[in-house]
């Protein structure tokens, strides 16, 4: 008895083992169609187009936002031309990022900069971004521009359920406004490299699948990652922000490092039929909200000059600029008393050599 009890023990343990290859198996085989299927996906007519980094996280005590106080400025002593925690100085001073007069003044900057789309920095819904966001479709809408949402963050228990049911709840939102970015019909939703490791690459994967299946339009998911994982399972690959790389470097280095970097950068999109996008910064500097911080100095705009050049050479389908509006991190292009209007006037200049280059073949 005790030798058939045996056998009969090692007969279920090798159908278990059994049961259990196969069902890996076929996990496998199911993952890899759905990468497979996805790099297929090709995005050759995709217009090129020039965006940047928005952020519609400022408030006033008196302004349309409704907060009743000061947000993300700080203490803002406005006789001194002094906000806590912005490197620099706007040109409008501290304001709110709900008051419409505001929003059409930034599109129409936008607009003299020859930039297309403002990618949103988004913080989950009925946050304080999120109630502006309407308010600022509406305004591109006025403009002929064109918006969309990072996505910094996935809410808890930070699943790809929870991750795809926060992307489509935005999207019902937002996504059927005609100043939403779309590409082949499909609502563009930059995914932030916080959002992006919450999941890894896996979880992003099982998320836009549900994405797709549930949301009627699908969605182009454009993930802050690049790396052969990122570009088979995201319909587009970026950065945010490049300055850890550009630390220290003279524009010649910048230029050197910008060649190399931003072509093989395109290479891996292209090979994924991927969308590829490019980023250029003109400067950075957050040691006024960070210590140590870092800080990457602007050259008298050498440094933005360098790398539009050398990403115009690469030639990817779009260009983002980090950042329009991150005052708190000294990367911005809109109008400042330090550096006026110089910085639209430049990317006005590149922008439009960079629509306008011809495209191979």
């Amino acid at each position: 008895m005790t030798a058939i009890y045996k056998d009969m023990r090692l007969r279920i343990l090798l159908l278990v083992i059994i049961a259990l290859t196969t069902a890996l198996w076929a996990g496998a085989q199911l993952e890899a169609d759905t990468l497979g299927e996805r790099a297929g996906r090709e995005h050759s007519t995709v217009p090129r187009r020039v965006m940047t980094f928005y952020y519609p996280w400022y408030g006033t005590p008196d302004g349309p936002g409704g907060a009743g106080r000061t947000v993300h400025w700080g203490r803002i002593d406005a006789a001194n031309k002094d906000i806590e925690a912005s490197t620099n100085y706007p040109v409008l001073g501290a304001y709110d990022s709900h008051d419409p007069k505001l929003l059409d003044q930034h599109c129409r900057w936008a607009e003299r900069a020859r930039i297309d789309t403002f990618i949103v920095s988004w913080w989950g819904h009925d946050s304080y971004s999120d109630r502006a966001m309407d308010k600022i479709l509406t305004s591109c809408l006025r403009h002929g521009l064109r918006a969309c949402i990072y996505y910094e963050k996935v809410p808890e228990p930070q699943t790809p359920q929870t991750a795809a049911d926060d992307i489509i709840k935005v999207l019902n939102k937002y996504g059927k406004h005609p100043a939403h970015l779309k590409v082949d019909g499909k609502p563009v939703v930059f995914v932030y490299g916080r959002a992006l490791r919450q999941l890894g690459l896996t979880g992003w994967q099982k998320a836009i699948e549900i994405v797709n299946k549930k949301y009627e339009e699908g969605v182009t998911a454009i993930g802050d990652q690049f790396s052969h994982g990122a570009a088979r399972i995201f319909d587009g690959v970026h950065t945010y922000n490049t300055a850890g790389s550009l630390k220290g470097m003279t524009p010649a280095d910048v230029r050197k490092w910008a060649s190399g970097t931003y072509q093989s950068w395109v290479q891996l999109a292209d090979q994924a039929d991927k969308i590829s996008a490019l980023t250029v910064i003109p400067g950075y500097d957050d040691t006024k909200i960070r210590k140590p911080g870092l800080a990457v100095d602007r050259y008298e705009t050498e440094l933005y000059r360098v790398q539009w050049e050398e990403a115009i050479k690469a030639d990817p389908d779009w260009i983002l600029i980090t950042s329009f509006n991150e005052w708190h991190e000294g990367s911005e292009i809109e109008p400042s008393l330090e550096y006026q209007q110089q910085y639209l006037d430049l990317t006005a200049e590149y922008a439009k050599r960079f629509k306008t280059k011809k495209r191979p073949g």
